[in-house]
């Protein structure tokens, strides 16, 4: 945790920090879930993964879980309009696509490397009556009502669908089922997923008694007010075929003096004495940019390998 604070990884965590350490003191099994809603991962997305990432290396066990059948469905959490429901063709390349990317990223080593998995593989086999009786029961309406993501859209002049309301409780059972089989006791996930995350930290209390945990990181955005990750309106992605490793190189290279420093701590694992001598060399030189070189460097070498630097 004291590493992932000192970064700037930590928006909220769902216990005092004393009790997230005592967790956190010992090999975990914590989670991130990624929707297949393209098949590619973006920029932002790798907040997370480096997330989990520095989890793994200290020592701790990540999954991986793409959401075969949440995707289908839809997160509402920061959305000001329902998604588009995707074909199953659809859905399969991006599950291909993404799962490509996780594997880039993690160590899926089958001796204690991080765990992938897809919800489609156990809501297949719930019916509808098995999730009203079995899950349905354990949320409250008002609960859910008073979550941010369905507020916003409650308030809106599309609302939401009952298939976007119930999403938390799918998300919920997810947290529940790998807590169940892994023994997963954190979840991780941007700020706007702080509802979902605690909403399936109640749903295995009452399912089974015990304590669980939630860390959000927070959704980046530049100095300027804009979504980090994002170029003239378009999503910078983790697949090469979709933003070459020049076009990653370049956007990350020209990110604003007032936010390198920060992009260096979050998205490289270049030290913080050496991120710190950077800040140094360009308080002192500021034309040879050598911050901004780092973390274009390093970035794009994590994300496309050491020939990708060279493209």
């Amino acid at each position: 945790m004291s590493i992932l604070e000192k970064r700037g990884f930590v928006s909220n965590v769902t216990s005092p920090k004393a009790k997230m350490e005592a967790v956190t003191g010992f090999p975990i099994v914590l989670y991130a879930g990624f929707d297949p809603t393209a098949d590619s991962l973006h920029l932002g997305n790798l907040l997370v993964i480096m997330a989990l990432a520095h989890f793994q290396h200290c020592g701790h066990r990540p999954i991986c879980l793409i959401g075969g059948a949440t995707g289908m469905i839809g997160d509402p959490s920061g959305r000001s309009k329902e998604r588009e429901l995707l074909s199953s063709d659809t859905l399969q390349a991006n599950i291909r696509g993404i799962t490509q990317n996780l594997h880039q990223f993690l160590d899926f080593s089958p001796k204690n490397g991080a765990i992938l998995v897809n919800n489609h593989d156990w809501f297949s086999k719930l019916s509808a009556i098995d999730y009203l009786r079995d899950i349905g029961k354990h949320f409250r309406m008002g609960s859910m009502l008073l979550k941010e993501s369905v507020r916003s859209r409650m308030d809106s002049t599309d609302g939401m669908s009952f298939t976007e309301f119930s999403y938390q409780t799918l998300q919920s059972f997810d947290y529940y089922y790998l807590h169940k089989k892994y023994h997963c006791s954190l979840q991780i996930g941007g700020s706007d997923q702080w509802g979902n995350i605690t909403a399936g930290i109640d749903f295995i209390r009452k399912r089974t008694q015990r304590t669980v945990h939630g860390l959000t990181i927070p959704l980046l955005t530049t100095s300027k007010g804009e979504k980090f990750g994002k170029s003239m309106g378009n999503a910078i992605w983790l697949n090469a075929e979709k933003t070459s490793p020049f076009a990653l190189y370049q956007h990350l290279f020209h990110s604003d003096d007032r936010d390198i420093i920060r992009f260096l701590k979050l998205f490289t694992f270049l030290s913080l004495e050496e991120i710190e001598s950077l800040e140094k060399s360009h308080q002192q030189t500021p034309q040879l940019q050598q911050p901004h070189k780092a973390l274009a460097k390093e970035v794009t070498r994590f994300v496309h390998g050491s020939k990708g630097l060279l493209s």
